[in-house]
C-alpha cells in the first residue's frame, strides 16, 4: 500500500497503459482521477475500478486543450484537496509516412497532442505541487525518444521533445519537493499495436509479436502492467531520490545492438 493517502491524476487513463497504471495505483491505496478523451470506455474503466471498492473520478477531457487540462487539475484539487502524483501519459500515435512525404495537417496534430498537451500536463498541475512543496510526475516518452523511428518523424520529435519537458521541469522544480521523471516504454501489447500488426502481416498477429519481440533481448512484446509497476515505484517515495531519470522499460532493446537474430 505505498500510495495509501495519495491521491494521483493520469491521463489517457482509458488506454492500455494508463488503465494498467491506473489498477496499480489503486490497488496500492491511491485515489484516482481517470482523464480520457474517449468518455465512454473511460467510464466503463472506471466503474470496474470502483465497483472492486476503490475511489476513482472519471473526468472526459482533451488533453491537449488548455482550459480541459486546467479543468481536470482543478477537478482533482476539488475532490481530494491535493495532487500527490501525476502520470502525464495521453497521446496518440500517428500516421506511418515518410518524412520527406509527412502530411503537415497530420505532424502538427501529433505533436499539438503528445508534446503540447504533455506542457500543458505540467504548466497546470505543477503549480500545485509546487504550492504544496511535494509530488511526483511520470512523463510517458518511448524507446522512439533515443532511436529513430521510420516513418513516424512527427511521433520521434515529440517524443525526444517528452525527455527534454522532463528534464527541464526536473531541474525547475527539484528543490520545492516535487520529482519529474519520465518512462520509455518499448514494444508494448495494446490494442494499438495489435491494429498496426494486422495490417503490416496480412492479419497474423502472432507473427507480427514474434517479429517486434526481437527488437527486445527478452524476446518477446512486453506487457502494459510491465511499465505500470515502474511508473506506480517512480510516483512512490520509494524513488526519493530519482528525478530527471528515463526510465527504458523495453526488454533491452536500447542496451545492445542484436547480432543472434
Amino acid at each position: 500500500m505505498r500510495h495509501a493517502g495519495q491521491s494521483i491524476i493520469v491521463t489517457g487513463a482509458a488506454g492500455a497503459i494508463g488503465f494498467a497504471t491506473a489498477e496499480i495505483l489503486a490497488r496500492e491505496g491511491a485515489e484516482l482521477l481517470l482523464v480520457d478523451i474517449d468518455g465512454d470506455r473511460l467510464e466503463s474503466r472506471a466503474a470496474g475500478l470502483i465497483d472492486a471498492g476503490h475511489r476513482v473520478i472519471a473526468h472526459r477531457a482533451d488533453c491537449a486543450d488548455p482550459a480541459a487540462v486546467e479543468g481536470y487539475a482543478s477537478a482533482a484539487m476539488t475532490a481530494f484537496g491535493k495532487i500527490d502524483g501525476f502520470f502525464n501519459n495521453a497521446g496518440i500515435e500517428g500516421t506511418l509516412s515518410p518524412t520527406h512525404e509527412y502530411d503537415i495537417a497530420e505532424f502538427d496534430r501529433v505533436i499539438h497532442v503528445n508534446l503540447r498537451g504533455m506542457f500543458l500536463g505540467l504548466r497546470f498541475v505543477l503549480p500545485h505541487m509546487v504550492a504544496a512543496g511535494r509530488g511526483a510526475v511520470v512523463n510517458t516518452a518511448s524507446i522512439g525518444s533515443e532511436r529513430g523511428l521510420a516513418g513516424a518523424c512527427a511521433y520521434n520529435a515529440a517524443k525526444h521533445g517528452a525527455v527534454g519537458l522532463t528534464r527541464t521541469a526536473a531541474s525547475e522544480v527539484a528543490q520545492r519537493g516535487v520529482r519529474v521523471n519520465c518512462v520509455m516504454p518499448g514494444v508494448i501489447e495494446t490494442p494499438l499495436l495489435v491494429g498496426m500488426l494486422e495490417q503490416m502481416f496480412d492479419g497474423d498477429v502472432q507473427a507480427g509479436m514474434d517479429k517486434l519481440g526481437q527488437v527486445a533481448t527478452l524476446n518477446r512484446v512486453g506487457q502494459p502492467h510491465e511499465v505500470g509497476e515502474a511508473v506506480a515505484f517512480l510516483l512512490s517515495d520509494a524513488a526519493s531520490y530519482v528525478n530527471g531519470a528515463k526510465w527504458e522499460i523495453d526488454g533491452g532493446a536500447l542496451a545492445t545492438i542484436r547480432n543472434d537474430v
